[in-house]
């Protein structure tokens, strides 16, 4: 049985008490929310914070209400409550699907929003225990100095896992993270950085909120698409999260396409803005999944043959982009619909 190292908890019962407490500690604490990516990361000795701090007790960071126009979430809630909000599932069905393909019921049960939102990057040659990363002498975002997915490379490559990340982005969410030194809001996506070991734009003073999404406009819709080996449990391995928003004649009005685990950050997608101005035809969407595709660049970090990762990203780009239109995305050659997610056939 893995055992967590010694750690000296703290639980304080308001935000300003645990600011004080992340101000105090600097980079010996780290804050635990769910603890289902803490938790078992401190067992395989990825993560050892002298201090632990517990956001459990902080009533205010499980708070959902209307914001001006939209609606803000708090940072603890659980991920089982957000999929239960009906506000959530018929205006922002984007981060709906994200949030109740999350792992398994009894973890969204315990994960959180943020907790989502900060997940540890991942990499198969970084997600092992204690005694295997020792094996390979270990690697460069814990304890080594090699990057065993890109050896010759002088950065870490561990690719971003969080499913709500990339939803959020699609619909213009924004962060509020709060120190004692004060507050800032930022866009979801400015949260990210390219870097496997620093991939937060997160001082560690700073506890991460709240999330706000605006309202949805008339004629916006949203989904998320998920790629990973089982129906269930699983990390994505490839991900896909779109907005739009379309006139009364069917022109695309503004889109927003975001790729999710292709990268130590999701990746906005430029290309998304071809489609502003135009009737979404086949040729549209064609070109735009053809151009979207190439910003995915698998690496042996996760699961699945890299080239057909690749291949598979043009098929998610185009069965979001379709489903965006109204057409019924069951059917996509090599991937099959199941149940709101992507699994592969065959």
């Amino acid at each position: 049985m893995m055992r967590c190292p010694r750690f000296k908890y703290r639980a304080p019962r308001s935000l300003d008490e645990a600011s004080a407490i992340l101000r105090d500690e600097g980079r010996d604490a780290m804050l635990l929310a769910g603890g289902t990516d803490l938790v078992p990361n401190m067992k395989r000795r990825q993560q050892t914070p002298r201090v632990v701090v517990s956001l459990r007790r902080i009533a205010e960071l499980r708070a959902r209400s209307p914001d001006g126009k939209g609606i803000r979430l708090g940072a603890t809630l659980t991920l089982s409550d957000l999929v239960a909000d009906p506000r959530v599932r018929s205006d922002h069905p984007a981060l709906f699907r994200a949030a109740v393909q999350v792992a398994t019921a009894h973890l969204r049960n315990r994960g959180t929003l943020g907790g989502n939102l900060c997940l540890d990057t991942r990499c198969n040659y970084y997600d092992q225990n204690y005694e295997w990363r020792k094996a390979i002498d270990f690697c460069m975002k814990k304890d080594g100095a090699i990057c065993w997915v890109a050896p010759g490379s002088s950065r870490c490559w561990a690719a971003s896992s969080t499913d709500s990340a990339p939803a959020l982005m699609a619909l213009g969410g924004e962060v509020t993270l709060v120190s004692s030194r004060g507050e800032r809001s930022i866009p979801v996506g400015a949260l990210f950085r390219d870097d496997g070991i620093e991939y937060l734009d997160r001082k560690p003073d700073e506890i991460l909120t709240s999330v706000r999404i605006p309202a949805p406009l008339p004629g916006s819709h949203s989904t998320y698409w998920k790629l990973r080996r089982r129906g269930s449990f699983d990390f994505p391995v490839l991900s896909v999260a779109a907005w739009m928003r379309r006139g009364r004649h069917g022109t695309v009005e503004d889109a927003r396409l975001v790729l999710g685990s292709v990268s130590s950050r999701p990746l906005q997608v430029p290309a998304a803005s071809r489609l502003i101005g135009r009737v979404l035809d086949n040729d549209a969407i064609e070109e735009v999944a053809e151009e979207a595709s190439r910003m995915a660049k698998p690496l042996d970090n996760t699961d699945f043959v890299l080239g057909w990762r690749k291949r598979a990203a043009r098929h998610l780009i185009k069965g979001a982009l379709r489903e965006l239109r109204g057409d019924n995305p069951d059917s996509l050659g090599p991937l099959s619909r199941r149940a709101g997610e992507l699994v592969p056939v065959g």
